[in-house]
């Protein structure tokens, strides 16, 4: 390996469209790059949103220009023998087929790191035509030659040991980075709206795409339900194949005057802060991400108790209120509450356990081979 390299981490991913995911290793990369290290960005395709949260002075982008990520093998494997990284670490389930494929057909000594950030046997169900069987059959023949995979929660850990038949042991949990000072910085940004004049009514806040997994269908059937005893407005925040849908479900429960969809916004954060809610209705997830950014931004939470992250990041409800997933009634009485609560816990600080330094430092510790298979032991790699 060229020595000059010896310190340069390469991170492989489709694009930086898409949701958490693809921010959380943006992030990610910008924390790897301020500890010193060099690092590349290597995309599929330079595309997407979360291209302008990179720190373009300190993580170099490499566009494989490709037209899919089974299409960037030979750019993969070419851009693998040339600069012969000392780490190359992947995250969402395609793109680690192809990250263990390349380095095998690179040859090189490259150690090999994989990310799972959601939980395969629930994302199989949701998953269109072929790869709902196709790439759970490449990862379990792929996965084993990797050097070390990482999980988001012990939830998707426990879930892909058996969805793979791999033993729980080669699983580290490393949770995302996902509070930043820039989080916290953008969330006290000016805000104007209607909405958020003093005598409105309390503003209940949800974000992600809209899609089946989010279930936003049963968090409008849960708002309509509060919103005839109680004031009350819900927006929901992101873009997706829904919108319609929900649009059109919205007006069948006569609820459409008090529910906004306006699309994807560069700030949501600032929204967060402004919010008297924050609920979050997925019937799945890894390591949900935008609860913990809401929390941060101390808006209290109602979650469902899905497959997985909810949990463990309330701590089983000692930090909001938990429902099962799809259940109206339950939504609807746990958001009343929530609004009722005069003494909500301090979601802010639990949300401070998952940090930048924190998620750095474990997945350095990961890649470089401290500590050994299992949990990671957080130690700092200079």
């Amino acid at each position: 390996m060229d020595l000059s390299n010896s310190n340069r981490i390469a991170i492989y991913l489709p694009s930086l469209r898409g949701g958490g995911a693809e921010r959380a290793m943006a992030t990610l990369a910008n924390g790897f790059a301020a500890r010193g290290l060099s690092v590349d960005l290597v995309l599929a395709n330079a595309e997407g949103p979360y291209l302008e949260d990179v720190d373009h002075h300190s993580v170099r982008v490499v566009d494989l220009q490709s037209r899919g990520v089974f299409f960037s093998l030979p750019g993969l494997v070419r851009y693998l023998r040339h600069e012969q990284p000392r780490v190359l670490f992947s995250a969402l389930s395609h793109a680690n087929v192809v990250a263990v494929w390349a380095r095998g057909l690179a040859e090189i000594p490259t150690r090999l790191v994989i990310s799972e950030r959601a939980n395969l046997s629930v994302t199989q169900q949701f998953s269109p035509g072929f790869r709902q069987w196709l790439v759970p059959r490449f990862m379990r023949a792929a996965y084993p030659r990797a050097d070390r995979i990482v999980a988001v929660s012990a939830g998707v850990a426990d879930d892909l040991a058996i969805a793979i038949n791999l033993p729980r042991e080669r699983i580290s949990v490393v949770h995302n980075p996902i509070v930043t000072e820039t989080l916290l910085r953008q969330s006290n940004e000016p805000l104007t709206h209607p909405w958020l004049a003093p005598d409105a009514p309390p503003l209940i806040l949800a974000a992600g795409r809209l899609a089946p997994q989010k279930d936003f269908a049963t968090l409008i059937h849960a708002f309509a339900r509060l919103r005839s005893v109680r004031p009350a407005r819900l927006m929901i925040l992101g873009d997706g194949i829904m919108r319609d849908d929900l649009m059109t479900l919205a007006v069948e429960l006569g609820a459409q005057k008090d529910v906004a969809m306006p699309g994807f916004v560069d700030n949501p954060f600032a929204w967060m802060r402004r919010s008297s809610l924050f609920v979050l209705s997925s019937a799945f997830e890894g390591l949900p991400g935008v609860l913990i950014q809401a929390m941060a931004c101390d808006a209290p939470v109602v979650s469902t108790d899905c497959p997985s992250g909810p949990a463990e990041i309330l701590e089983n409800g000692r930090w909001g209120r938990l429902v099962p997933v799809g259940d109206v009634s339950a939504m609807a009485g746990a958001m009343a509450a929530a609004l009722d609560d005069s003494a909500p816990p301090d979601v802010a600080r639990r949300a401070l356990d998952f940090g930048m330094d924190q998620a750095v430092d474990g997945y350095l510790d990961v890649m470089f081979g401290r500590g050994g298979y299992g949990e990671s032991s957080g130690v700092t790699v200079p």
